[in-house]
C-alpha cells in the first residue's frame, strides 16, 4: 500500500492502477472489512477526505489524490501485498544508474525496455518492487505517478513524497505537461503531420487482449504525430505527443495510420507493410518506441525538461536508417 501513517491515521495516495476508480470500491479493494454503511459515516463525519476535501462515496479517483483513512481496527483493514524485491548490489547499482534527474520532489529515470513497472502474473521482476534502492536521504519511499509499457523505454518520473505524488498526478491527468516520445514505424503516413482522435476499448481473449478503435464503447484516446524524418518509405522516424493516456494508445493509433511501430508483434497486422527480418533481428525484435521527453511547468520558473538517450536497441535501429539522434530532426 502507497502511504504514510500519522498518530494511527493513513495518508494513502492512489496509483495509476486505481485511475477512475470510484471511492467506494477502492475501499472495498483496499479496506474489505468496512462495509458501505460504515464508509458512509465515515464520509459524512469528514474522517475519510480526499486532498483534504469532503467527497461522496462515488468520487472518482485520480493518480495522485492522497485518501484521508482513519484508524481502523486491525481485523478490517487489508494486509499490503509485500512488493519489495530482494536486489543484489548490481541490482542496486543498475537501478541508480538510470537516474536521468533528481530534486527534492522528484527522480527521473530512464527505462530500460523490458522492465515491466509494475508486477503481475508470471511478473516477478518489476520497477514497483525495486523502489526503495532510488529512496536515497528522503523519509519515503518513492511513488510511481504513471507507467510506460514493458517495453517501452525513456523518461519515467517518481514523486519523492505523497505531496509530490498529487502534484505530479494531477499534471499527468491535464494537458499542462507535455509529453514527446520517438517512434520507429513501417511505412510512412500519407500525411506528413496530424492528429489522429480514435476512441480505443479493449478487444480479444484474456492473455490476447489489444486496444481496438470503438467510438462506442471506446475511451477518447487523443495523439498529435508528426514525421521527422523517413528511409525510402520503408521505415519513419516519429515524434508522437500523446494528449490522452490511454493503454496501449501510441501502438494502437500508429497502426490506424497503417504504419505499425517497428517490432510491435500485437497491431502489426493492421499493417500491409512487413517490416525487414534482418532489421529485426538486429534490433533484437524489440518495440522501438521511446518517451523521449517530459515538459513538466514549474510555478513562477522555466518547465522542467527531462530527455531520456535512446536506448541500445533503438539507437543501432537509428543507425542502421542513417538517423541521427537530435531533437526536432534538425
Amino acid at each position: 500500500m502507497s502511504g504514510v501513517k500519522t498518530s494511527g491515521v493513513q495518508q494513502v495516495t492512489v496509483t495509476p492502477d486505481e485511475i477512475d476508480l470510484r471511492l467506494d470500491r477502492w475501499f472495498k479493494r483496499r479496506f474489505p472489512g468496512v462495509n458501505h454503511i460504515r464508509l458512509e459515516k465515515l464520509l459524512r463525519t469528514g474522517q475519510v477526505r480526499v486532498d483534504g476535501g469532503r467527497v461522496k462515496a462515488n468520487h472518482r479517483l485520480a493518480v495522485g489524490q492522497v485518501i484521508r483513512v482513519p484508524p481502523l481496527e486491525e481485523s478490517t483493514e487489508k494486509r499490503p501485498p509485500k512488493r519489495t524485491l530482494v536486489m543484489s548490489d548490481r541490482d542496486v547499482e543498475e537501478l541508480q544508474g538510470m537516474v536521468l534527474y533528481k530534486d527534492d520532489d522528484l527522480i527521473a529515470i530512464n527505462k530500460p525496455s523490458g522492465l515491466a513497472v509494475q508486477g503481475g502474473t508470471k511478473t516477478d521482476r518489476h520497477l514497483d518492487g525495486m523502489l526503495d534502492a532510488l529512496q536515497f536521504e528522503a523519509d519515503e519511499r518513492p511513488r510511481l505517478v504513471h507507467r510506460l509499457d514493458r517495453d517501452t523505454s525513456g523518461v519515467m518520473v517518481l514523486a519523492r513524497s505523497a505531496r509530490a505524488a498529487a502534484w505530479l498526478g494531477k499534471l499527468f491527468q491535464s494537458r499542462e505537461m507535455e509529453k514527446f516520445y520517438w517512434a520507429l514505424v513501417v511505412g510512412q503516413p500519407k500525411h506528413p503531420a496530424g492528429t489522429i482522435s480514435a476512441a480505443l476499448a479493449k478487444a480479444g481473449d484474456a492473455g490476447r487482449q489489444k486496444m481496438v478503435w470503438d467510438d462506442e464503447d471506446g475511451k477518447k484516446a487523443v495523439t498529435d504525430y508528426r514525421i521527422v524524418e523517413e528511409a525510402g518509405g520503408k521505415v519513419t522516424w516519429l515524434e508522437l505527443s500523446p494528449q490522452t493516456g490511454r493503454t496501449h494508445q501510441l501502438r494502437a493509433h500508429c497502426a490506424l495510420l497503417n504504419t505499425p511501430i517497428l517490432g510491435d508483434r500485437k497491431y502489426v497486422g493492421h499493417s500491409r507493410t512487413t517490416p525487414d527480418s534482418g532489421l529485426l533481428s538486429e534490433i533484437g525484435d524489440k518495440l522501438c518506441l521511446h518517451a523521449r521527453q517530459l515538459m513538466i511547468p514549474m510555478q513562477g520558473r522555466k518547465p522542467l525538461v527531462l530527455t531520456a538517450p535512446l536506448s541500445p536497441h533503438m539507437a543501432r535501429a537509428f543507425a542502421q536508417f542513417g538517423f541521427e539522434e537530435r531533437e526536432g530532426g534538425e
